[in-house]
């Protein structure tokens, strides 16, 4: 009894909508469709071959993907990118980055990435909320203020 009684309980976790804290994060319709974040990290083994997740790594085939969402297309310093991909003028953004990981080719004719793409939904929403997670740059610390001057002449 106490199995079905968790059985029970995990359902009904997975089923209650949870608000998210991030205003940008697209709502999930279906809660079966939430997205498994340890599936992504597995994925990205796929791409780990070809892209590191931050700046600074070792130099890959592909550009290292920190910053990715959010980053203009083809703006990694010193990357040599294909013509078609110079040509394009976009952000990246989960939607855009959805539809290159289902079919870069298709997205961008003449690309140089060579891969098949990931046809499975659920797994690209896997991988692009682990890239989005593992990708942040860290920040940049501020400079420290500068101590108030006082222009006036000593008493």
């Amino acid at each position: 009894m106490i199995g079905v009684r968790f059985g029970v309980m995990a359902v009904l976790l997975l089923t209650v909508p949870v608000a998210s804290a991030d205003p940008v994060a697209a709502p999930v319709a279906d809660p079966a469709a939430a997205v498994d974040e340890k599936r992504g990290r597995l994925l990205y083994l796929q791409c780990r071959a070809c892209h590191a997740l931050q700046p600074g790594g070792a130099e890959l085939i592909g550009p290292h993907l920190g910053g990715l969402l959010g980053r203009e297309v083809a703006s990694v310093p010193d990357f040599s990118y294909s013509e078609a991909l110079q040509a394009q003028s976009f952000r990246w953004d989960r939607a855009r980055l959805d539809r290159w990981l289902e079919s870069s080719g298709r997205m961008v004719p003449g690309n140089s990435m060579a891969v098949a793409g990931i046809k499975n939904a659920s797994d690209r929403a896997a991988l692009i909320a682990y890239l989005e997670a593992a990708t942040v740059l860290p920040a940049i610390p501020a400079a420290p203020a500068a101590a108030p001057t006082d222009n006036r002449p000593a008493p």
